[in-house]
């Protein structure tokens, strides 16, 4: 099986999920990491006892990497000999995983540590090398007739667990190329993620971010917690003010970052061309074997349901009892009269019993992560931004990285990435780890269904119209952020691909216009809905995602898959739970689509969506005779 560096990372990516999170600070939140309590920091000696065993690890995997060579020419002789390659090459990335992951977590603890940063350069300069050395087997293997294949999977056990990997390679037989040619790629891979690389260290260390002085005299400095702090603040004046001066200050950098993202689109392109697709969608859906129909079914049914998008806006505007609704009001609270605070214990008591539809194997497996220090918890100085989960240390156990301060909004992203942690863990010690690591495509099912089992939960906890308002407000935001919202980041990168494959030049006012005009249209802005001011229009430059090619339509994909299934296991439909329990199990034995039609939802077909859209509904028309019943809106927002 051959691997490449995007191979690594897309595998990597599987379990490492990121999460752009909207979270409030705490005034009394401690930043310093050395005063952060230990139970509320993750344990990395799990994976390495030290920074000395990962580089001797490290130096280990350098030395092992051309045993690959033996194998070179020689896959056909046998059934043996091609299990024997597979096996030294499946056991090579495996250790490269855990190492990468190593790193990887232990730099996100303090971004401007540059000791922490080169371990991550090396593993991507080490996984290019793997790629290299592997970059004949695929080549090998497609010289093989299907007979062959088929006759060594009878005589060789050992290659029962690659029997997905050798079909898929058979399946992608056109877009393979040479042994050289697959070399040139592989080694190609360190160059390749350079434009990510460069973003992450510009824009999480190195970005001069701009001060703003509030309306109680206190000045702060918007680094990204910080702007997703005071983006929420209840004052709107506050919040007008923050959302102008971060989208300003992104703007005057417009030509750097539309240097980095032209150059990370050029090279995907490059890599779709160079494997003979049709363009770089199609390339890097094909790699999941995901149909390109599903791609443009989403874009184009979310713009069909704009109204309903819409009609939430509207929603939004009367709760907050506001004249007119800008962007920048889309993060403030609700109900502002509400206190929805939750302390970690409370937060951790909430969600396992939100859980609990799941069973007993579920919930065991949940306790571990909060008492085994599997969670960095806290925001602390120079720690990366948002929230994620990596359960690429097969033998070890998922970690999961959090900026919690005690909101709603944190609790649901515990839930959301305990979900992907439990994936993982039930992934992990089910399949053996060449099937262990789920497709991307099926990444956000697991973490959206803990969200949706939570908010259920909370709901059936809680009477008072008010909190309950705020809390089916918080739905639609999951749905306003995960499906909609992602829908339009979607929209905006294929347009952005296309430019590209069109040879038209991508330059930050091209990409600022661009994203300026398909905000307009989400949000309604000529119809007076939701007035998008002319800043917003930089706020592409802010996501990381993008930096991932096509990553960001799968949260809506999988958000409106993950409704579908939570629905049918609260229902107490029979067979939804152990079909889910299943489905998380089945790393990636199948491809996505068919893993999902298995757990009981066919995301070929607009129904995901639609029923997502209905569910929507019913929510607004609960919370408009809430607001009827109730006689009166929050004002002062």
């Amino acid at each position: 099986m051959h691997v490449d560096l995007a191979t690594v990372l897309r595998h990597l990516s599987g379990a490492l999920v990121l999460l752009a999170v909207s979270t409030l600070l705490s005034q009394a939140q401690e930043h310093d990491r050395s005063k952060v309590q230990e139970k509320d920091k993750w344990d990395l000696t799990a994976i390495y006892p030290s920074d000395q065993a990962w580089r001797a690890a490290k130096e280990k995997l350098a030395s092992d990497l051309p045993k690959m060579r033996q194998f070179q020419g020689t896959l056909s002789s046998s059934a043996s000999r091609l299990a024997d390659a597979m096996e030294t090459q499946s056991n090579l990335n495996k250790e490269l995983s855990r190492l990468f992951t190593y790193a990887g977590l232990i730099s996100d603890q303090d971004t401007r540590v540059s000791t922490y940063q080169a371990m991550q350069q090396e593993m991507i300069q080490l996984g290019s090398a793997l790629g290299t050395e592997t970059a004949f087997i695929e080549p090998e293997i497609l010289k093989m007739d299907n007979a062959t294949i088929e006759r060594f999977l009878t005589q060789e056990p050992r290659l029962h667990v690659f029997r997905h990997d050798l079909e898929d390679i058979a399946r992608r037989r056109a877009h393979t190329l040479s042994n050289a040619e697959e070399k040139l790629l592989a080694a190609s891979g360190v160059m390749a993620s350079g434009p990510s690389s460069v973003y992450g260290i510009f824009a999480d260390a190195d970005f001069p971010y701009p001060s703003v002085t509030l309306s109680d005299g206190k000045t702060v400095k918007l680094d990204k917690a910080a702007f997703s702090l005071y983006r929420a603040s209840p004052n709107r004046e506050d919040r007008q003010k923050v959302m102008e001066a971060f989208f300003t200050a992104l703007g005057k950098y417009r030509g750097t970052f539309g240097s980095m993202m032209n150059s990370n689109v050029q090279t995907s392109v490059f890599y779709a061309q160079a494997r003979n697709y049709d363009n770089d969608l199609h390339a890097t859906l094909d790699q999941p074997n995901i149909p390109v129909s599903v791609y443009s079914k989403l874009v184009d049914g979310v713009n069909h349901n704009l109204p309903t998008f819409q009609r939430y806006l509207k929603l939004r505007k009367r709760m907050m009892g506001l004249p007119d609704l800008h962007y920048y009001d889309l993060y403030a609270p609700l109900v502002s009269s509400v206190d929805t605070t939750y302390s970690v214990d409370v937060a951790e008591k909430n969600i396992l019993a939100a859980l609990a539809p799941l069973g007993p194997e579920y919930a065991a497996g949940a306790k571990r992560a909060f008492t085994e220090r599997w969670i960095d918890m806290y925001p602390t100085e120079g720690k990366t931004s948002g929230a994620y989960s990596n359960g690429s240390a097969y033998d070890v156990h998922p970690y999961m990285l959090l900026n919690y301060n005690g909101k709603y909004d944190d609790m649901s992203t515990l839930a959301h990435e305990l979900g992907h942690t439990m994936h993982s863990y039930f992934s992990n010690k089910t399949q053996l780890y060449p099937l262990s690591s789920y497709p991307i495509f099926v990444a956000e099912v697991a973490s959206t269904f803990n969200e949706a089992l939570l908010i259920d939960y909370m709901l059936k906890q809680i009477k008072d119209d008010a909190t309950r308002l705020s809390l089916l407000g918080n739905y639609l935001e999951g749905i306003k952020g995960t499906v909609f919202r992602q829908a339009q980041f979607a929209e905006f990168e294929l347009r952005m691909h296309e430019m590209v494959e069109k040879g038209e030049p991508l330059t930050g006012d091209s990409l600022s216009k661009l994203y300026g005009e398909i905000v307009k249209k989400y949000y309604g802005h000529d119809q007076g809905v939701c007035i998008v001011d002319d800043y917003i229009a930089h706020e592409w430059a802010y996501i990381p995602h993008f930096y991932n090619s096509f990553y960001v339509f799968q949260y809506a994909t999988s958000f409106t898959a993950s409704s579908a299934l939570s629905e049918k296991v609260l229902a107490g439909e029979s067979g939804a739970t152990e079909h889910y329990l299943k489905f998380i199990s089945a790393g990636k034995s199948k491809y996505p689509i068919d893993l999902l039609k298995d757990a009981g939802v066919d995301m070929t077909t607009d129904e995901p969506l639609e029923l997502t859209v209905k569910k929507m509904n019913r929510v607004m028309d609960e919370m408009e005779k809430l607001l009827d019943k109730k006689g009166t809106v929050p004002t002062g927002n």
